[in-house]
């Protein structure tokens, strides 16, 4: 229980976030299953595509704060390197 009212406003500001960053995270990783079927297929345009929506994602949610950068470009550089393997 919060002692004071901007404590209480701080908790209710904190969940709300926690809320929002979780869908964000959870596009992230369907972005990378999605991907991930794409190059078990051997599907490279799909994979391609499929790789873009995840760049995007996954750069927004670092330039927020999600993910720290060099997660993000460590993320990236890996599956990009998977990509480039299905040619």
């Amino acid at each position: 229980m919060p002692n004071s009212k901007d404590a209480a406003k701080r908790h209710k500001q904190s969940l709300k976030r926690r809320i929002h960053n979780r869908s964000i995270r959870s596009q992230v990783r369907t972005s990378v299953k999605t991907f991930e079927v794409a190059v078990a297929g051997k599907d490279k345009a799909v994979a391609e595509s499929a790789y873009a929506d995840f760049v995007k994602l996954i750069d927004t949610a670092s330039g927020k704060g999600l993910y720290h950068r060099n997660t993000a470009a460590r993320k990236k550089s890996r599956m990009h390197k998977r990509l480039d393997a299905l040619a």
